[in-house]
């Protein structure tokens, strides 16, 4: 599904809100940077390759053409034709994007059967805390195996590594692609699983957008974007605004008189800027505000986020020496969470625990791409160094409804996390039937100042202080791509991974139902050793058929262990570093352009996630990972004629899956159908309708204590403003 290249680009806001000055020395340099219109951006006839890192992420183009269709820059951190990337790179372009029937983002990736959120729910009824990416297959815990980058800055929050979808606007998106394999060769800690990029769209011209849209459940949508160019500067300003009254989430059997529907809110602006200072040198910032409000379905069971970041970048090429970018990154963030104890019968509930999380990180990258060389072949050399500074503190007050001289009141625990990593990549074209590519990543990383705080009714104060701990990784990554004819390529890679457990995972218990799971703070990094190898095939008609199986195996995963007995502060879980599991499977795809206004896409992905080493906890042996379904397809068919209107149905099926470790507790598959349709009324403007879940399909999507929802039917009609100028 590859779609037109567009060169990511940066936004901002003022520096000098209350928000940001909470950064103290990065608002200050981001001040100063803005004041002379910093930013990573192509000059004209060029194209902003994005570079990433788990530490740090920056932007590069070598070459001198502009792109054509079907450009990448995920899969090797430099722009590529999609035909061309050794690795398997998935790409929903921007037609696609406005043609989905989702309303949210997470669902709209959640349409390639690849990847999946740990739990079914979207983000639309879900906590914040569940709304990670893993793909294929590797999700034994809530935590995100997947790097999530938007136009190059990593978006996975810096405590938990949750990604906040509802904070990225679909309104100002290009494109995303999506490189489901071991990435941290080119990435670092978070891309054990692979990385997603959202590409913004450009800033060429004056423009204008917007979209208007009202539904059931008292669902009410609004986004916006602006755009504008003023000689060598350009500039956008988006939004937007949704709120929602959400669906009784807990099963009707189980439901009680304080079970409701679970209504939400979220607001955002985003805004960049870009200049091209002179023809080598281009210049852009960006920064936005976020804030999310979020009710589980009773009255105490909540969660808020509120989010402020920036970006700012510069980029020079020189013809001699080659590229060079910079970029520097931040953002401060607080979640609040509130959790209730309720009555066996969901008859009554009363506030158990509340905690309140800020986190801040702060993070650059160096990266120098060199001109192409020519030695037995065409070598193209990028290197680069990569920081990240990571801290934040889990403060949890607790409310005993019996309290003993024993009982905690309060459990605050938290800690900083330094991470840096050098890599070098080259591609080696060797014919333009052969290319070769081969990556090495050094990462280092500290957790220190840990400290875990814990008040008693008694009035005792325990402190416990974690030892600072240093480890490192060596990431390789050699891959090929081989087109022995024009219409057939081939595709193989091997890598090495890892991700360092988060102050989450370290700190931070939670309960999801009546089930709560203990934090650990002698975790250990997570480790992989992968391959994958596949074809791709173009027929005439406009069909190809793409085919690619791949072979992990994960080391000392990070997963939520059911314990023998409870601790005694009553958990029943806890993480642990599980032995081995075994992440096996195949995934296929099928474009096909029936004629000029009728396409169709079909893919499927099979995935066996066992568990072949536990030591400890031999009955976990020959398990399923929780939440991992063996199955995933979907099947997406579009008519699009602009003389008449435009329509998209699609399938999506999910197979069984578990909701714990012990394979106990058994959620069935589901399919579900979505529609949507768009019709052009006068000058700009579209009417637009959609719907998820037609037939109003009900399925389990979580098992914790209490069996809840997946959402049922969701319409929605509006109105759309396009390309204003």
């Amino acid at each position: 599904m590859p779609g037109p290249c567009s060169p990511p680009s940066s936004s901002v806001i003022s520096p000098c809100s209350a928000p940001f000055r909470r950064f103290g020395p990065w608002a200050t340099l981001l001040t100063l940077l803005i004041s002379t219109g910093v930013g990573a951006q192509p000059i004209d006839g060029g194209v902003q390759a994005t570079e990433g890192a788990d530490a740090g992420v920056s932007t590069s183009a070598p070459e001198e053409a502009p792109p054509s269709a079907g450009t990448v820059i995920t899969g090797t951190r430099l722009p590529r034709p999609i035909r061309d990337v050794p690795a398997t790179t998935v790409v929903i372009p921007r037609a696609e994007i406005e043609r989905s029937p989702t309303l949210t983002q997470d669902a709209l990736i959640r349409t390639l059967p690849s990847a999946s959120t740990f739990r079914r729910t979207p983000s639309l009824v879900s906590d914040p805390t569940a709304q990670g990416l893993n793909l294929r297959g590797l999700a034994p815990s809530g935590v995100a195996r997947t790097l999530v980058l938007l136009d190059g800055i990593p978006v996975n929050d810096p405590f938990g590594g949750w990604v906040f979808w509802r904070s990225l606007p679909r309104l100002g998106l290009e494109r995303i692609e999506v490189v489901p394999s071991g990435g941290s060769a080119l990435y670092g800690s978070a891309a054990l699983g692979g990385v997603v990029q959202l590409i913004s769209r450009p800033i060429a011209a004056p423009d204008l957008a917007a979209d208007l849209a009202y539904g059931n459940l008292d669902t009410g949508f609004f986004a916006a974007r602006g755009a504008d160019t003023w000689g060598p500067v350009r500039a956008s300003l988006e939004t937007e605004l949704l709120t929602s009254d959400g669906y009784p989430l807990v099963v009707a059997p189980q439901r009680g008189p304080i079970d409701t529907t679970t209504p939400s809110n979220h607001a955002v602006l985003n805004g960049r800027v870009e200049s091209d200072v002179s023809d080598a040198l281009s210049l852009s910032a960006r920064a936005g505000l976020f804030r999310e409000n979020q009710n589980g379905g009773t009255r105490f069971t909540t969660a808020r986020v509120e989010l402020a970041h920036f970006g700012a970048g510069a980029r020079l090429r020189t013809e001699a020496r080659g590229t060079f970018a910079l970029d520097l990154y931040g953002r401060l963030q607080r979640f609040e969470q509130q959790r209730a104890r309720v009555a066996q019968d969901r008859s009554s509930e009363t506030t158990a625990a509340s905690q309140d999380v800020p986190a801040d990180d702060q993070g650059l990258s160096l990266v120098w791409t060199a001109p192409t060389a020519t030695w037995g072949g065409t070598h193209t050399l990028s290197t680069g160094l990569d920081a990240r500074r990571m801290a934040g503190t889990s403060e949890e007050r607790l409310f005993p409804p019996e309290p003993t001289p024993s009982s905690t009141l309060l459990r605050a625990a938290g800690g900083t996390q330094l991470s840096g990593g050098v890599f070098v990549q080259d591609l080696y074209t060797v014919s333009p039937a052969l290319e070769l590519s081969a990556a090495l990543r050094l990462d280092l990383w500290r957790n220190t100042q840990g400290e875990q705080r814990v008040e008693r009714a008694s009035g005792t104060v325990e402190t416990t202080t974690f030892e600072d701990r240093t480890e490192q990784q060596l990431s390789p990554r050699l891959g090929l791509r081989l087109r022995p004819v024009e219409w057939l390529t081939l595709r193989a890679s091997g890598y090495r991974a890892f991700r360092t457990p988060t102050l989450n995972e370290l700190y931070r218990p939670f309960q999801v139902g009546t089930v709560l799971t203990a934090a650990n703070a002698d975790l250990r990094a997570e480790r992989l050793w992968g391959a994958e190898a596949g074809l791709e095939a173009e027929a005439s008609r406009g069909l190809t058929a793409r085919v690619t199986g791949f072979w992990n195996v994960l080391d000392d995963a990070i997963t939520n262990v059911t314990l023998a007995k409870p601790l005694p502060d009553g958990a029943t879980r806890r993480r642990e570093n599980l032995g081995r599991a075994r992440v096996r499977g195949v995934e296929a795809g099928l474009d096909w352009r029936l004629s000029r206004q009728w396409t169709a896409i079909f893919a499927y992905t099979f995935v066996d996630p066992t568990v072949t080493l536990a030591p400890g906890q031999p009955e976990l042996v020959g398990k399923q990972l929780a939440q991992d379904p063996r199955h995933r397809g979907t099947a997406i068919v579009t008519f699009d004629d602009p003389g008449l209107f435009t329509a998209t149905v699609q399938l999506r099926v999910t197979g069984p899956q578990y909701e714990d470790d012990l394979n106990e507790r058994g959620m069935g598959g589901y399919a579900l159908v979505d529609v949507a349709a768009s019709r052009h009324l006068f000058w700009k403007l579209d009417l637009f309708a959609a719907v998820e879940n037609l037939f109003d399909r009900e399925y389990l999507a979580g098992r914790a204590g209490v069996d809840t929802l997946g959402p049922p039917l969701t319409a929605r009609v509006g109105l759309r403003l396009r390309g204003v100028p």
